[in-house]
């Protein structure tokens, strides 16, 4: 599913299942640890679908350990982002010829756990979300604001190596498929220009909620940063 709402070109892998039978390569067991087993089959299959997408990029197919911040660390001329959830997971890839940053998520369709939405959304954020449900209920959209902050944290972090809150960026969400997220903390320099929001695409299907932030990398015709998602959208693109 995330295919429909990155661009071509992009290397997407996902699963309903687990990979359970691939093996660890030392430097991601290190990563790995003492985890607990839901943990362990997350970890081994999300980094089998980093295998086989790079493949897909035509490079080999070699370990992805995490950073200190648990990060999955990708080949030199490689973007990339991991999710997993209940029933899904799924790693997207792209060439820093290509795109600069890449963050995706995935998410049950389901409201979020009681007590949590106060400390995903804002204010505004809450309003609107009031508007959308109104208007369309089949969508929860508290959980689709929940898995765009994620999405937004994981295009973030590789371009500015520091934690980011859902407090920190504040989202619209388009019913036609789309949101931004303006940040409301100073952003990394891209370029000639710094970075202070991000545009991306969404979609509801068989029961879950996708987020996906894809910013095209930046040439020397254009060094300042054009932050809208990559063009050439794949199948269904919207």
């Amino acid at each position: 599913m995330l295919e429909r709402i990155l661009p071509a070109g992009t290397a997407v892998v996902a699963t309903s299942g687990d990979f359970l039978d691939e093996p660890l390569y030392p430097e991601e067991e290190a990563a790995l640890g003492r985890a607990v087993e839901k943990r362990r089959r997350e970890f081994v299959t999300a980094r089998a679908c980093a295998r086989r997408a790079l493949e897909r990029l035509d490079l080999p197919a070699g370990p992805v350990p995490a950073g200190p911040k648990g990060e999955p660390v990708w080949p030199d001329g490689v973007v990339g982002s991991i999710t997993h959830c209940a029933g899904y997971r799924a790693c997207a890839l792209g060439r820093t010829g290509d795109l600069l940053t890449i963050g995706v998520d995935a998410e049950l369709d389901q409201p979020l756990p009681d007590g949590l939405l106060p400390d995903v959304a804002l204010p505004e954020e809450r309003r609107q979300l009031q508007a959308l449900s109104a208007v369309e209920p089949g969508v929860n959209w508290d959980r689709l604001l929940f898995s765009i902050k994620e999405s937004v944290y994981k295009a973030w972090f590789p371009l500015a190596r520091q934690w980011l809150g859902f407090e920190d960026a504040t989202v619209r969400i388009e019913r036609s498929g789309t949101f931004s997220a303006q940040l409301l903390v100073p952003g990394p320099s891209v370029g000639e220009a710094v970075l202070d929001g991000f545009a991306g695409r969404w979609l509801a299907a068989d029961g879950l909620l996708f987020a996906a932030i894809a910013m095209p990398a930046l040439s020397p015709s254009r060094p300042g940063a054009d932050f809208a998602p990559a063009g050439e959208w794949g199948n269904d693109g919207r």
